[in-house]
């Protein structure tokens, strides 16, 4: 059995990961420790990244601390350490990637320098196992709107569609400050569209027309649409509901056709989804129905594993370990712009 310890600072959580793997190469979930500053960056609309890397110095070790009494494990215990090295902000990025080269060169232990997007991926193998090969993953995130193919967790995966502007998660929050909902604006907006109609305003769908680029994402306009609707009625009373349930089905609709079509279209029969947006409600439920439609496999981490956490980062720090990837060497580095088809530094 192999104890790998994931450590994720990209944005504003500091997540603390522990995942076992097992004889039979299972994984096991020991621990998962999540500190937010979420609330510090409300009063500003959005994450401001010295705020976010002073929090995550603060909140780092006490995380692990924490992290290791769930387990009942000791530092002592870990075999191998993966920490998020890209893509994400480059001060917050850092201290993840600091704090990660200290305890490997303490313990004496493999570090791996790992991409958070595919851990996002990985995350889903923590609760429903192994991924088939091929299998398509729908990632939706406040920064990230892609769809990949996923051959190998650990050593291939191809971007086949990314949003050419705003990511889904982006437009949520933009959204919700145009409505006056508060930051971040998935939550309140999913909860206002269920009071909501979803076909009151019939917003535009980005990307969709016959000459356009079939499986990548456009956000902005959409946005932009929203922010027009209402000042247009500027002095009358604007249906918040609806305003949100028309705004969410427009990018639920696009995301999970778009999906589809692609997992259709290059006979895979297995999707994932998951980063932050994979919580919305609306979301899971049109693509739960649209996969069954299509005789496509849907798997959904639970809402907690699809947000930034050290526990996906433990999960692809175990598949690199399993797949025997050569280790990073201690001089590694952050790479905010790391692209998605480089698993591991």
């Amino acid at each position: 059995m192999t104890i790998v310890l994931g450590i994720e600072s990209s944005c504003d959580e500091t997540g603390i990961g522990i995942v076992r793997i097992e004889s039979d190469g299972a994984l096991t979930l020991l621990a998962d420790e999540v500190a937010s500053s979420v609330d510090q960056h409300a009063r500003f609309g959005g994450v401001v990244p010295e705020v976010a890397s002073r929090a995550h110095l603060e909140a780092l070790v006490p995380s692990v601390t924490r992290a290791f009494e769930a387990a009942a494990l000791e530092l002592s215990d870990v075999d191998a350490i993966a920490v998020t090295c890209g893509p994400g902000l480059a001060g917050a990025l850092l201290v993840g990637v600091s704090a990660a080269k200290a305890y490997a060169a303490a313990l004496n232990v493999p570090l791996y320098g790992a991409n958070h997007l595919p851990g996002h991926v990985a995350a889903d193998t923590l609760e429903h196992g192994p991924l088939p090969s091929p299998c398509l993953a729908l990632l939706v995130s406040g920064g990230h709107t892609q769809l990949l193919r996923v051959d190998d967790l650990a050593t291939k995966i191809t971007e086949v569609g990314s949003t050419i502007d705003d990511a889904a998660g982006e437009a949520y929050d933009k959204v919700a400050r145009i409505l006056g909902l508060p930051y971040p604006g998935g939550p309140p907006i999913d909860k206002a569209a269920r009071r909501g109609n979803p076909d009151a305003i019939r917003f535009p769908r980005g990307l969709t027309g016959p000459r356009d680029a079939k499986y990548d994402f456009s956000f902005s306009g959409l946005k932009t649409a929203v922010a027009r609707w209402v000042e247009a009625r500027e002095g009358q009373e604007i249906p918040v509901d609806d305003v949100a349930a028309s705004f969410q089905e427009a990018v639920a609709d696009v995301l999970t056709a778009k999906a589809v079509r692609a997992a259709t279209e290059l006979g895979i029969d297995t999707m994932v989804v998951s980063g932050g947006v994979a919580a919305n409600s609306r979301l899971s439920t049109l693509a739960a129905a649209r996969c069954a439609e299509a005789g496509i496999t849907l798997r959904v981490p639970r809402p907690r594993l699809c947000t930034d956490n050290g526990a996906m980062i433990a999960a692809l720090g175990a598949h690199l370990v399993k797949a025997q990837v050569r280790p990073s060497s201690l001089d590694l580095s952050a790479n905010p712009g790391l692209p998605v088809g480089t698993v591991t530094v």
